[in-house]
């Protein structure tokens, strides 16, 4: 059974951006839906999130190297 959360540095990375792009995003939405979140807790909250996010994968070992993905996936 393979690992539910396999990635690479660079993937965890990416995703992470893109992440906090997003929620960035959610508040210019509340924003505009006149729900006033102030920008400095929302910012620390996301980052806080983020560095979890990249703590577990860190701390349970979860990073694999290109050529360890495409041992997993049976390719050679």
């Amino acid at each position: 059974m393979p690992d539910l959360l396999s990635v690479t540095r660079g993937g965890l990375l990416v995703g992470l951006a893109v992440l906090g792009a997003a929620l960035y995003e959610f508040r210019t939405l509340l924003e505009f839906l006149g729900v006033s979140v102030p920008i400095v807790p929302y910012l620390i909250g996301v980052l806080a999130l983020l560095l979890v996010i990249y703590w577990y994968v860190s701390f349970f070992d979860k990073w694999k190297t290109g050529s360890e993905l495409v041992e997993a996936s049976g390719r050679e």
